[in-house]
């Protein structure tokens, strides 16, 4: 098949978005297939209708998360749609449009769904892909907005509830927001905010002495190491660093990883040197703080309104994997 007759497959099944009756099939094949078109996000963005289908997609199943009587075959059909709306996430030209439009809060009632039925766990990591898409390549833009949101509390609740490829992705999301100065400035700009974050990932390391994961100890340490670079942080963290992350407790696991040795090497580091360089901030730790700040993390649930849903058929089965992405 000719790249023109591939073009004009994929500029028909666009067009087949915004038919009801056919987009069932369009959803599918497109999210299968998204990855041969490189031009699919500009496609999808400036297609008349197609950008209000796939909201409408999302809105539909909003009934469905309270009470939590979401089926794989819904859930399957919402995500082929947050798979096509994570292309226009990844693709510069339509990235910056997407988070103008607000479309991510869209996404924000899956992640604040905690039913551990596979249907809501796959949704919320459909919805993290996208958020992560976002945060991807470097950008203060995209990062001050998503701390206009309650991207943050949503992120923490799944870094220590979710699934392990779930955390791994919303860990990343918070490291990302971490290494902009904005988003580290906002973590530390109150204690309550610093110590909802530090518990968490005292929380993960702890769950990880029972079930290692390198992928997820890599994000965990990077966001560690992005605290102690701040001054009034890393004061406090050298109170609760865990202590498997001061000894050799993961030596074994990580020694093949360079990277993870090193950012692990230099935190240490930077703890122990009390002029290491760093920006400074308006942390103010308290024991209270950490203690509030804790139960917080487990608790943080954002209410969110219910918006009507739109119409919805039956749908078949579909997969959108999420195994290509790279949390790196």
């Amino acid at each position: 098949i000719s790249m023109a007759d591939e073009s004009k497959e994929f500029h028909g099944l666009v067009l087949q978005l915004i038919n009801p009756e056919q987009r069932e099939t369009a959803l599918l094949e497109l999210s299968k297939k998204r990855e041969s078109f490189p031009d699919l996000a500009p496609v999808l963005w400036h297609s008349y209708g197609t950008i209000a289908a796939l909201l409408q997609e999302i809105i539909s199943i909003y009934p469905m998360l309270s009470p939590p009587t979401l089926s794989p075959h819904a859930s399957n059909r919402v995500c082929n749609a947050l798979a096509l709306l994570q292309c226009v996430a990844s693709h510069p030209e339509t990235k910056a449009k997407l988070m103008n439009a607000q479309i991510p809060l869209y996404l924000y009632p899956f992640l604040n769904t905690v039913s551990r039925h596979r249907p809501f766990e796959y949704l919320r990591l459909t919805s993290l892909g996208v958020i992560g898409a976002l945060v991807k390549v470097d950008d203060t833009e995209i990062v001050n907005f998503l701390l206009q949101t309650e991207i943050i509390p949503l992120c923490l609740r799944i870094m220590e509830t979710g699934s392990e490829l779930s955390k791994t992705v919303a860990t990343f999301i918070v490291q990302k927001i971490l290494l902009d100065d904005a988003g580290l400035t906002y973590i530390c700009a109150t204690a309550e905010r610093f110590y909802a974050l530090s518990f968490v990932l005292s929380s993960m390391v702890t769950k990880l002495l029972e079930a290692p994961s390198v992928r997820l100890l890599k994000h965990i340490v990077r966001c560690y190491l992005r605290l102690s670079e701040h001054q009034r942080a890393r004061e406090a963290l050298r109170q609760c660093l865990p202590d498997a992350l001061k000894d050799q407790t993961f030596a074994a696991a990580i020694q093949s990883e360079d990277a993870v040795q090193r950012w692990l090497t230099l935190l240490l580091k930077n703890l122990n040197d009390p002029a290491a360089p760093a920006a400074t901030g308006t942390v103010a730790p308290t024991a209270s703080a950490a203690s509030a700040a804790g139960g917080a993390a487990r608790t943080a649930a954002v209410n969110l309104p219910t918006i009507p849903s739109g119409s919805s058929g039956a749908f078949g089965y579909a997969s959108v994997p999420l195994a290509s992405a790279n949390w790196n």
